[in-house]
C-alpha cells in the first residue's frame, strides 16, 4: 500500500508529491472542465496553471485534458455564429448586445462594456434596470427574435445607476445557432478614448469646455456637470454659451448632434473602411494540398514576400497598401498551411521545412527569381530558412518585432501572462497545447476578435492603442479572417506554429547570409528589450533598431519606416 503523498506513474515508478501539489492538480483539472464547458473561464485556468509553477508534463493532467477536449469540440460545434456578430460590430458609439432573451448576453460591443461594465456571458439581470424592467426586456427580446412580435420593438427603461431614462431598440438578426437572436441597441453612448483631442481641435475649445461637451453629449444635466466639476451652475451655463458660440450651434440638442457627427468621422464603422476584400489565388501542390495567396500593390513592381505571423495578418492598413502601389512594390502574401483554405501539412511534417517549401512553391509558380521579405515575429525563421534552402532567391530580410530563438526560462518569465502561458507550454509541455489554443480561440470567437485582442495585449498600451486607429483595426480584423472567422478556426495550425517557434532554430539564424535588419519594439509584451539584447549577442550577424512607443504589432504602426528600410533590399 502506498503511503499518503505518493503516486504511481504508468511506468510503475513511485513519485513523491506534496499535498499542495495534489490540491493544485485537482484545481487545474476542475478548471479544465470549466473551460471545456465555458471557454470564458480560460483565464481562471491560466491562473491555476501559473500557480503550479508553469508548464510541466503530468500524465494525470494529460488524460483529463484529452477528455475535456471532447467537450470543447462539442462546444465549438454548437457555437452560435452567423452574421449576428458582423451586425454588432457595426455599432460603435452606443452600447449594444446580442441576446436570445433567455441565456443572457450572448455577445456585446466594447461600448457596452464601457457604459455598463458588462461583458459577454453576463445574465440580463446584470443590466442596471430593476427586475420588472429586465423581465419586460427579456420578453420583448424573445418575441422579436422569434418573429412573434413587431419587426422592431422600442422600450423605455430607467438606469438604476444614473436615474436617467434609457431607450433600447430591439431588432431580429440572422444567426446560426440553437436559438434566434436579437440586437439590442441602447441610447447609452460612450466617449471614445482620445476623442477629447478631436473635439478640441475641431472647435478650438479649452480643456474645461471639452469636459462640459462630454457631459452634455453623455446626457448629463447641467447641474450634475457643475457638481462633478466643483463649479456653480451659473459658471457652467456661461461656459456652455461660449461652447455654443464656438461650435456655431444654438441649443444643447444641436450641439450633441454635431458632436456625434464628429464622433462618426473620427471613429468610422468597419463597413465604411477603405480596405476591400481581395481574391484568393490557388495553387495545387505536388502532394495534392491546396495553397492560397493574395497580392496587392503594383502587379508589375518589385516582388516583396510578406509573412503574416501566427495570427494570420495577411492585410496591411489601406494607406500602406496604396503606398506599396505608389512605390512600385508587388506584395505577395501566401496563406500558410492550415490558415484560410490552405491545407494543413500531413502530421509528422517538419514545420519549418514544410512552410519554407510552400513559400518557395508560390514564388516558383509566379516565376519570381529574386524577392525581398518582411517577416513578423517568429516568422523570421521562415525567411532565413528560405534564404538557406534557395540560395540567391532572397535579396534581404526585414524582421518586424522579430522573435529570436529563446534560450532560458527567465526569458519566458518576462513575457506578459497570455504570451508566457502559450509559448512556455509550447516549449516545455507541447502535449497540452492543442487544448489550450483551441480554448483560447473559443474565447476569441465569443468575445469578438477586437475585444479579445485588447484583453490579451492589455500589457502593451502601444498595441491596444492601434485598435483605435480605424485603418489598423480594419487591417487586423479583415486580415485575420484566415485565422478565425465564421465557420473557420485555425487553432490546429496556430498550435503547430507555436511549437515550431519555440524549438531551437539558432543554427538557421547563424547560417543566414543575406542582409537582415531587425526593427524591434520597446514595448513588446512577448519579446521585451532586455530579452532582445540578450539574444542578439549570440548572433553577431544581426543588429536591432528599437522604435519607441511600439509593441508586437510594430509593422502596422511603423509601416512607413518598414517600407523605407526594405527599399534598398528590393530586387
Amino acid at each position: 500500500m502506498l503511503r499518503q503523498g505518493m503516486t504511481v506513474r504508468n511506468d510503475m515508478q513511485v513519485h513523491m508529491t506534496s499535498p499542495d501539489d495534489h490540491e493544485l492538480r485537482a484545481e487545474i483539472v476542475d478548471r479544465l472542465y470549466d473551460v471545456a464547458l465555458d471557454p470564458m473561464r480560460f483565464e481562471d485556468l491560466i491562473d491555476a496553471w501559473e500557480g503550479r509553477g508553469g508548464a510541466a508534463d503530468d500524465p494525470a493532467i494529460d488524460a483529463h485534458m484529452s477528455r475535456a477536449r471532447v467537450f470543447l469540440d462539442r462546444y465549438d460545434a454548437s457555437r452560435e455564429g452567423g452574421g449576428a456578430r458582423a451586425v454588432l460590430d457595426a455599432v460603435h458609439r452606443s452600447a449594444a448586445f446580442l441576446s436570445d432573451g433567455v441565456s443572457g448576453i450572448v455577445a456585446c460591443n466594447r461600448a457596452m462594456e464601457l457604459a455598463f461594465g458588462i461583458r459577454e456571458g453576463a445574465p440580463l439581470s446584470a443590466l442596471p434596470f430593476d427586475q420588472d424592467e429586465v423581465a419586460s426586456l427579456s420578453g420583448a427580446i424573445l418575441r422579436v427574435a422569434g418573429g412573434k412580435a413587431e419587426k422592431v420593438a422600442t422600450l423605455r427603461l430607467r438606469s438604476s445607476q444614473t436615474g436617467s431614462p434609457v431607450i433600447v431598440r430591439i431588432a431580429p438578426v440572422v444567426a446560426d445557432g440553437p436559438r434566434p437572436l436579437a440586437l439590442v441597441q441602447s441610447t447609452e453612448l460612450v466617449w471614445p478614448d482620445g476623442f477629447e483631442a478631436a473635439v478640441q481641435e475641431a472647435f478650438g475649445l479649452t480643456l474645461a469646455e471639452v469636459e462640459i461637451v462630454r457631459g452634455i453629449s453623455m446626457g448629463q444635466p447641467v447641474r450634475d456637470i457643475a457638481g462633478a466639476r466643483g463649479r456653480s451652475v451659473d459658471t457652467v451655463r456661461t461656459q456652455l454659451r461660449s461652447i455654443l458660440a464656438k461650435t456655431e450651434t444654438h441649443s444643447q440638442s444641436e450641439l450633441v448632434r454635431v458632436v456625434l457627427g464628429l464622433m462618426d468621422l473620427s471613429h468610422p464603422p468597419r463597413e465604411g473602411a477603405e480596405l476591400v476584400g481581395l481574391p484568393f489565388r490557388t495553387l495545387r501542390l505536388r502532394d495534392g494540398r491546396r495553397l492560397d495567396w493574395i497580392e496587392f500593390g503594383d502587379p508589375n513592381g518589385a516582388p516583396l514576400l510578406f509573412m503574416h505571423l501566427d495570427y494570420g495578418l495577411i492585410r496591411w492598413p489601406a494607406p500602406a497598401e496604396r503606398r506599396a502601389a505608389q512605390r512600385g512594390i508587388r506584395v505577395i502574401v501566401p496563406v500558410r498551411a492550415g490558415y484560410g483554405a490552405s491545407d494543413l501539412h500531413p502530421r509528422g511534417t517538419d514545420h519549418l521545412t514544410g512552410v519554407t517549401l510552400d513559400y518557395a512553391a508560390v514564388l516558383d509558380h509566379l516565376n519570381i527569381r529574386r524577392v525581398a521579405v518582411i517577416a513578423l515575429g517568429a516568422d523570421l525563421r521562415f525567411a532565413m530558412n528560405l534564404s538557406i534552402l534557395r540560395p540567391g532567391l532572397v535579396t534581404g530580410i526585414l524582421g518586424c518585432a522579430a522573435q529570436l530563438p529563446l534560450r532560458s526560462r527567465a526569458q519566458y518569465e518576462r513575457m506578459d501572462k497570455w504570451q508566457r502561458f502559450i509559448l512556455r507550454n509550447a516549449r516545455y509541455a507541447p502535449r497540452i497545447l492543442p487544448f489550450m489554443v483551441q480554448a483560447a480561440f473559443a474565447v476569441a470567437r465569443k468575445m469578438g476578435k477586437d475585444a479579445f485582442f485588447r484583453h490579451v495585449n492589455g500589457g502593451s498600451p502601444a498595441d491596444v492603442a492601434l485598435m483605435d486607429r480605424p485603418e489598423v483595426r480594419d487591417a487586423l480584423l479583415l486580415g485575420s479572417e484566415v485565422c478565425l472567422s465564421r465557420g473557420r478556426s485555425a487553432h490546429e495550425a496556430f498550435t503547430r506554429e507555436c511549437i515550431g517557434s519555440e524549438k531551437d532554430w539558432s543554427a538557421v539564424v547563424r547560417a543566414c547570409r543575406v542582409p537582415t535588419v531587425l526593427l524591434q519594439a520597446d514595448r513588446d509584451p512577448q519579446t521585451p528589450v532586455v530579452t532582445v539584447q540578450e539574444l542578439i549577442e549570440d548572433f553577431p550577424n544581426l543588429s536591432a533598431e528599437f522604435l519607441p512607443g511600439t509593441g508586437q504589432l510594430l509593422f502596422f504602426q511603423e509601416w512607413e519606416t518598414a517600407l523605407r528600410r526594405i527599399d534598398p533590399m528590393l530586387p
